[in-house]
């Protein structure tokens, strides 16, 4: 039987979302995952454990709370609406920005003369 669950997680850029759908999708069972930026939750439907979703997530982001957990909702009529697109942040959030740090040596050669 399967199940619609909620998870608040923090989506901050575009590679936080993709490493938490990359982490999600490996899981068995899952029929759909919708990321939502704007409230930052994550709402998976399907056969798979809550309990290993949230496991998966908090190896991304430590703070993963499960907001609910219960039946899917069934398929309403179709209204044609129109898809909103998130805007594409190219900036990365603070944890996923790599930082390179180079250690300039000037005095490496010998000075003895």
């Amino acid at each position: 039987m399967s199940k619609k669950t909620v998870v608040q997680v923090e989506l901050l850029c575009s590679k936080c979302r993709q490493k938490v759908m990359k982490l999600i999708a490996t899981l068995e069972g899952i029929t759909s995952i919708v990321l939502d930026p704007s409230k930052n939750t994550v709402t998976v439907i399907g056969e798979a454990d809550p309990v290993k979703i949230i496991k998966k997530v908090r190896k991304h982001s430590g703070c993963a709370t499960v907001v609910s957990v219960g039946p899917p909702n069934p398929p309403k009529e179709e209204k044609k609406e129109e898809k909103k697109d998130v805007p594409c942040t190219q900036k990365a959030c603070q944890r996923c920005d790599v930082w390179y740090v180079v250690g300039q040596d000037y005095y490496s050669h010998c000075s003895i003369l």
